[in-house]
C-alpha cells in the first residue's frame, strides 16, 4: 500500500470545457509518473470523467474526492498502477462532448472558483487550466474575458502578466485579449512600467535570473519609423526603456515586431504589445509544448496553450502534451512571485 502524505504539492487541475478536449487531456495525467513530491488533483465532475474514460479506453482508476482535507488519508493499493484524484463538483448536462451548453458554464465557473478558493485556504499553491470557451461563458451571462483575468480580479492584483513560453522562446504580452482597436489605449508608462517589473520579479524568484534579457517590442509598424508610422514608442515605450536600463537593468528596444523574434536567443523573454503581435510567432515555433503562464499572482498557475477543440473531443486525437508540460513548469518554479 502506498500512504499519501501531509506534505506532498497538491496541484490543482481544473478540468475546463466539458464539451471540449479538457476532459480527455486530464485523464492522461493518470499515465504520468508517480511521485513522492506531489499528488494531482483534477477538479471536475466524476461522472464526466469516468463516461470520457470509458470512450477512449483508458484502463485507468478514477478516485472521487468530496473533500481535499481527505487526500492524506487514502490508501492506494499498488495493482492501480494508474489512477486519478477527482475532486467531484457536478456539471449540469453530460451529454456535451463536442458542443456548447449554456446550462454547463456555472459549472466552469464553480470549477475556477473551488480552486482559487483552495488555494486562499492555503491547501494548494498551484493552479493548472485546461481549456474553457470564453464564448460560452459570457453568453451565459458572466463578465469573463479569460482565465488570466479572472484569477486577477480574484486575488486582487492591479496587473499581472500573460507569459507564453514552449522549449524555443517566451513572449509576454503588455496586454491581453483586448479588442486590436482599444490596445492603443492601454500602452501607456504606467502599465509598461509595472509589466517590467512583473516580469523581473518573476525571473528572479521562478528563473534564477537576477537581470533577465528583456526585448521589447514597439506597438506600430517598424517600431513607429521614428515617429512616421506611430508615436506611441517615442513617446511612451523608448522613455520607460530608458527608465530602466538607467538603473541597470537589460532591457531593449523597442524593436519592430516583424523581425526581433529572428534573434529571441539573444533574450530571456520578448515583450509583445498586444495578444496576436508575440503569440502568432511563438506558437508557430512550436505548439505542442506551449504552455501558458500567469506571472505576478500569489499563487503559480500555468495552462496550456490551445483551445477546447470540441471538434478532437471523445475521439482519441488530442494530445495533453501542453497540459503535461504546463504542469511540469508549475514544479521548476519557485513559491511565488
Amino acid at each position: 500500500m502506498m500512504n499519501l502524505m501531509n506534505n506532498k504539492k497538491i496541484i490543482l487541475v481544473t478540468s475546463g470545457e466539458p464539451g471540449g478536449i479538457g476532459p480527455d487531456i486530464c485523464l492522461d495525467l493518470a499515465y504520468m509518473p508517480r511521485s513522492s513530491d506531489y499528488e494531482i488533483v483534477v477538479i471536475g465532475d466524476y461522472e464526466l470523467l469516468t463516461i470520457r474514460a470509458k470512450l477512449l479506453n483508458k484502463d485507468i482508476s478514477i478516485i472521487p474526492l468530496d473533500d481535499l482535507d481527505k487526500l492524506s488519508s487514502y490508501s492506494i493499493d499498488q495493482k492501480y498502477n494508474h489512477f486519478l484524484f477527482v475532486l467531484h463538483i457536478k456539471c449540469n448536462n453530460l451529454d456535451t462532448i463536442g458542443k456548447l451548453k449554456l446550462e454547463n458554464a456555472p459549472y466552469v465557473i464553480a470549477v475556477l472558483n473551488i480552486a482559487i478558493n483552495l488555494c486562499k485556504a492555503g491547501k494548494s499553491n498551484t493552479i493548472v487550466t485546461a481549456p474553457l470557451s470564453k464564448e460560452i461563458i459570457s453568453r451565459s451571462g458572466y463578465d469573463f474575458t479569460g482565465h488570466t483575468e479572472y484569477f486577477a480580479h480574484a486575488f486582487n492584483c492591479d496587473k499581472v502578466v500573460m507569459m507564453l513560453a514552449n522549449s524555443v522562446m517566451k513572449v509576454a504580452l503588455l496586454t491581453t485579449h483586448l479588442p486590436l482597436k482599444d490596445v492603443s489605449s492601454y500602452v501607456t508608462k504606467d502599465t509598461l512600467r509595472q509589466t517590467l517589473k512583473i516580469i523581473i520579479n518573476a525571473f528572479k524568484h521562478y528563473y534564477s535570473i537576477k537581470n533577465p534579457r528583456i526585448a521589447v517590442c514597439g506597438l506600430n509598424p517598424h517600431a513607429g519609423e521614428g515617429g512616421y508610422l506611430g508615436a506611441e514608442e517615442q513617446a511612451i515605450i523608448n522613455p520607460v526603456i530608458n527608465e530602466f536600463t538607467a538603473k541597470g537593468y537589460n532591457i531593449n528596444g523597442s524593436y519592430p515586431a516583424d523581425t526581433i523574434f529572428l534573434k529571441h536567443t539573444e533574450f530571456d523573454v520578448i515583450l509583445a504589445m498586444y495578444h496576436d503581435q508575440g503569440l502568432p510567432v511563438l506558437k508557430y515555433s512550436g505548439f505542442a509544448d506551449g504552455i501558458n503562464i500567469t506571472l505576478g499572482l500569489p499563487i503559480i498557475r500555468t495552462s496550456v496553450d490551445h483551445g477546447t477543440a470540441l471538434e478532437l473531443a471523445g475521439t482519441g486525437k488530442a494530445s495533453s502534451t501542453s497540459l503535461i508540460s504546463a504542469i511540469k513548469h508549475s514544479l521548476i518554479r519557485g513559491e511565488k512571485c
